[in-house]
């Protein structure tokens, strides 16, 4: 090192092309960073969804769901297997053992599939996929009063001419029913003309096919043949020949049926501020931009409405990258008032030119970081930015620690060269452990398990690549632009322009530095040598200090909330009926909350004025709640066919333009809506993303009844926790159900079970006979009775069963019906049935952590006991927050002992890293008041700024002890050593920790709500090394007395120990 330092320093252009190089290229490298809301990542989950029309959930999870589960169950890096069957589709969600090779695990889970032949003929393919959060941008909405075809046709229009732009790679239509033909056949016409519905589908399959036939050599070459007959539109259809008379003459298909070339047969409706509505979504893919998607997208829509026919009006909605850009302006904004707070604070400690190479660390260290950015995938997000604040203060500290070092060797009479090289080579080996301290400590943080584990994995990645580099700035560019007096032109320049301002900063700074050395030699070193007296006293201080912040904290005076709620720029509501219910039943209370939401409205904008409106949008869907998935971290899709659920989703105006809090919204909107007569649940949510329910726990048995009850206890115990509401449970009874079945002399009527099942599902279901693409859609060609004979029993029973040789049966003779109700979906985990009870808490009136742990220790083990057989197993947030906080603390751990091995190295002391490391608890100390103070919660990210805190406080207590350990070796008494180190250590320790503070004290006071989840690592980060550089300059040096004196006397009484040897002389 010293040989590379000296070259270096004696070598500007070569430190000027490294730090050339490190700017440029990080600037190319931001240029090319991808820009997202938030970091895009695997869910570490595989889904294979399984689609079986018109199956019941029982049905679905016999067929589908229990075979897929006991074919992957075994596969190698699968940690759990969940199932939900619900009506006509089966997901299967098999979740992966973290650091697991995903495309092994998937190759290996398709191949499992493929071997299950089992499954019924009229499953769809299984598609299995890996989820991942995916990044939609933002939507374009179509909406008015026109008919559901021309709206459809309008989005298709925009989704195609999205695609085809170059700039977006993935949009897909939604809040629209798919394309479909059906063909409906009464069956009075099937029995006037002794037809079945086999019939006319072997018909329809003979008159509608395209059909390649080879080819043909001739000399001009190879010459396909193809058949092409596919009919494409309803009206063709009308004209196929489904029997041909005696008489020669044929039967159309038209003259028995309806032929409809329409949509879907399902319950999907959606609206745009009270108007039918198709909304195109557009994701961000790959290392597109949103900021860049967004920009296209709202220029697209102004031209576009230019053009669209009367009627149709077109919009944009729920604009990630605005959030984005609104994040990135606030964060930009604190980190510059951050660095203008750091720059201020070195220039009152060091020289201007010193202070400003100082400072220069920073940009250099920053964009350099980017160039490492880039092997690990991340981006531009809240999360980098954020991270990239956490390491504005820390960043600067090597490269203060050399060049305070430098100054004063400066002082002591040295060329400007001569003491640049030996100021960096005497902190060199502090300089480089100490960060490699730090890179300790951040490092745990890359591998936190769970959902916001991964989420935040980000932090430390930016932070590390940062001090890295910082690093080399400080060693290998600092000490070269330091190694001159500075007379080039620039300086002169400047120093002939400012003259009187640096004359004016010059004075001050020489005040403040007499100022500071009185108050080290009058203070300082009085106070310290009291404490070197009194060492047991001194640690009784501490040790009280520290019991008092365990006291304060087991007292329950500061809560631990494992993710705050992050406000967002809408409100969603979230409506479910009990299955069974018809769509009109649930547009009546969908309807009705949307009434209650617009009078809040307008006393919103009376209490609280804006331009235009605080509501910018309202969404309605019914048979759909697409926007609740999205604020989700989990994954999944609807089926689309769900009459009994509906969602309302109210836009807000930006953040930074309203005077009011989507939280506060969604309190006085719950209030406004109440207790509605009808809808099993109503669920309101605003904050942006969720890592689950607050309370989730499930419940499992083998005994469906026992299950039932238990759960309904639980239930009753939850809501007796002050602040739990919206209490909930999975299980919910079904659609009444008609179950068939054969009566004994069917069989000697030549009806077997499969066909009454088949020719029943063609009638009521239908009977898909072709499926072909259509510009862009799949479209299904359907065969069944039509709409008003699929209305009651009465028209299960008036059907005729058919036999294999043509003859009809009424449907009374060979079968029998059964009512019930079954199951509106079923929920399995690990291969049992499930019932999961969930309830939201308010924050304000209780602590989630304290309700589930009260639930764990006291009532759950009662339950257990009461109800033999049933196992539970807590999910949602509580879930997340086990998974996060056991890796964390296990990987923290690995840490210290890390931090150990790198300061016993140095040192080459046992004991001595001890001394050092005693720094942690009490920069904890500091970080658990610094929440007090401001009245914030312990979350998530606090436990993230604790742990890295305890690789940055560890490096002044390096340094102090590096001092002391150089003077000991000089033969300098303890006291004194110890004295003289910590003085001559007060100024580049007090301005690390002041250089870290200041640049995170904007985001700590920081009242924009976009940012509040972020601030306590901030705090923990800020408030803790500013508690712990008390503890470095007196409880180290106090320590490091105790350790000499227990080691003295341990040597002390070895040496009495010792046998006394007997010469003939005489003793010795």
């Amino acid at each position: 090192m010293k040989s590379s330092v000296t070259w270096m320093a004696n070598n500007h252009v070569t430190a000027n092309l490294l730090m050339g190089f490190l700017i440029l290229s990080g600037l190319f490298s931001m240029m090319q960073t991808k820009k997202e809301t938030f970091p895009e990542m695997s869910l570490d989950q595989i889904q294979i969804q399984v689609i079986y029309r018109g199956a019941t959930p029982t049905e679905v999870e016999e067929a589908v769901c229990k075979r897929i589960e006991e074919h992957v169950r075994s596969i190698e890096g699968v940690k759990r297997v969940r199932s939900t069957a619900s009506e006509g589709v089966g997901i299967v969600s098999v979740e992966m053992e973290r650091g697991v090779d995903v495309d092994s695990v998937i190759d290996d889970v398709k191949s499992a599939v493929d071997r299950i032949d089992s499954f019924p003929q009229e499953i769809e393919n299984p598609i299995i996929t890996e989820l991942t959060r995916r990044q939609q941008v933002i939507d374009v909405v179509l909406y008015g009063d026109i008919n559901e075809k021309s709206l459809k046709v309008a989005a298709e229009q925009v989704r195609d001419n999205l695609q085809s732009s170059g700039v977006i790679s993935q949009v897909e239509l939604n809040g629209v029913r798919a394309d479909e033909i059906s063909i409906e056949v009464s069956e009075s016409d099937l029995r006037r003309y002794g037809l079945s519905f086999d019939s006319i589908s072997a018909a329809v399959k003979r008159a509608s096919l395209d059909l390649p036939a080879g080819s043909v050599e001739s000399q001009d070459g190879e010459i396909l043949i193809r058949t092409q007959g596919l009919m494409r539109t309803g009206k063709e259809y009308e004209d196929i020949a489904v029997l041909t008379k005696t008489d020669g003459t044929t039967l159309k298909l038209g003259e028995i049926a309806k032929v409809r070339d329409t949509f879907e047969d399902n319950d999907l409706i959606s609206r745009f501020n009270g108007k039918p509505a198709a909304v195109v979504q557009v994701f961000r893919t790959g290392n597109q931009s949103a900021l860049e998607i967004s920009a296209f997208i709202h220029t697209y829509v102004e031209e576009k409405r230019k053009i669209l026919p009367h009627g149709i009006a077109i919009d944009f909605a729920r604009d990630d990258a605005r959030i984005l850009r609104g994040r990135m302006d606030l964060l930009i904004r604190n980190a510059q008032l951050g660095l203008v707070l750091v720059f201020i604070c070195l220039s009152f400690f060091l020289d201007l030119r010193l202070a400003f190479w100082v400072m220069m660390g920073i940009p250099i260290s920053f964009l350099g970081a980017f160039v490492l950015m880039e092997p690990f995938d991340a981006s531009i997000n809240m999360l980098s930015l954020f991270a990239f604040i956490v390491a504005l203060g820390i960043v600067v500290d090597d490269a203060i620690i050399v060049g305070e070092n430098i100054f004063a060797h400066r002082e002591k009479g040295k060329p400007f060269l001569q003491a640049a090289i030996d100021g960096a080579l005497e902190v060199g080996t502090p300089v480089i452990f100490s960060v490699m301290t730090s890179v300790a400590a951040f490092t745990p943080l890359f591998f936190v398990e769970g959902m916001m584990g991964k989420f935040m994995s980000v932090i430390p990645v930016i932070v590390i690549a940062v001090l890295l580099l910082s690093l080399i700035e400080s060693l290998f560019i600092l000490p070269a632009h330091l190694s001159s007096e500075g007379n080039g032109i620039i300086n002169r320049s400047v120093g002939k322009w400012f003259r009187r301002p640096l004359a004016w900063h010059k004075n001050k700074a020489e005040l403040f530095d007499a100022g500071l050395k009185k108050f080290i030699k009058k203070t300082y070193q009085p106070l310290l040598r009291m404490s070197l007296a009194n060492p047991l006293s001194s640690t009784a201080v501490a040790f009280s200090l520290m019991l008092l912040t365990l006291g304060w904290v087991a007292g329950g005076h500061l809560k631990f909330v494992f993710m705050p709620s992050i406000e967002s720029d809408w409100v969603t509501v979230s409506v479910n009926m009990p299955q069974g219910t018809t769509v009109d039943q649930t547009k009546k209370v969908v309807e009705l909350i949307e009434k209650q939401t617009l009078r809040l409205k307008m006393k919103i904008d009376q209490e609280f004025p804006v331009e235009g409106s605080n509501f910018r949008n309202i969404f309605t869907y019914i048979g759909d709640q697409p926007n609740g998935r999205r604020s989700s971290m989990s994954a999944g899709g609807g089926t689309g066919n769900s009459g009994h659920l509906g969602e309302m989703t109210v836009e807000l105006k930006p953040s930074e333009e309203r005077n009011i809090g989507s939280n506060a919204i969604e309190t006085r909107l719950r209030a406004a809506i109440g207790e509605l007569p009808g809808p099993e649940s109503i669920l309101i949510s605003s904050s942006l993303f969720s890592a689950g329910n607050a309370i989730e726990v499930e419940l499992a048995a083998d005994d469906l009844n026992k299950l039932l009850i238990a759960v309904d206890r639980l239930k009753e115990q939850i809501s007796k926790y002050s602040g739990t509401g919206e209490i909930q449970d999975s299980f919910q009874e079904g659609k009444q159900e008609i179950r068939l079945s054969l009566k004994p002399k069917a069989r000697t009527l030549g009806v077997t079970l499969s066909d009454l099942a088949r020719q029943v599902r063609q009638g009521f279901f239908g009977d898909q006979v072709l499926r072909f693409q259509r510009g862009s859609d799949d479209v299904r060609v359907m065969i069944r009775y039509p709409e008003k004979e699929r209305r009651n029993i009465d028209d299960v029973r008036s059907m005729r069963i058919r036999t294999s040789s043509g003859i009809e049966i009424p449907f009374n003779e060979v079968a029998s019906i059964e009512t019930g109700r079954g199951f509106a979906a079923i929920q399995r985990t690990d291969g049992q049935r499930v019932v999961t009870v969930s309830a939201a808490v308010d924050e304000k009136q209780a602590n989630a952590d304290e309700i589930n742990s009260d639930l764990k220790n006291r009532f759950l083990p009662i339950l257990a006991q009461d109800y033999v057989g049933i196992q539970y197993r807590f999910g949602g947030e509580q879930r997340e927050r086990n998974d996060s906080l056991q890796s964390m603390f296990y990987n923290f751990s690995i840490a210290l002992f890390g931090i150990y091995i790198l300061l016993a190295i140095p040192f080459k002391s046992y004991t001595q890293p001890f001394i050092v490391m005693s720094a942690i608890p009490f920069g904890m100390i500091g970080a658990v008041w610094g929440h007090s103070l401001l009245g914030i919660d312990l979350a998530l990210l606090s436990l993230f700024g604790i742990i890295a805190l305890s690789g940055v406080v560890v490096n002044d207590s390096l340094l102090v002890i590096t001092f002391y350990n150089q003077l000991r070796s000089k033969g300098v008494e303890i006291d004194d050593a110890l004295i003289e180190a910590g003085s001559k250590r007060f100024r580049p320790i007090l301005l690390t920790s002041l250089t870290t503070f200041f640049g995170l004290l904007p985001m700590i006071l920081e009242k924009s709500v976009q940012a509040q989840f972020l601030i306590p690592m901030a705090v923990s980060l800020g408030f803790g090394i500013l508690f712990a550089t008390f503890i470095i300059l007196l409880g180290v040096p106090v320590g490091t007395k105790l350790l000499e004196q227990i080691t003295k006397t341990s040597f002390s009484l070895e040496k009495e120990k010792l046998p006394i040897k007997v010469t003939t002389d005489g003793v010795s």
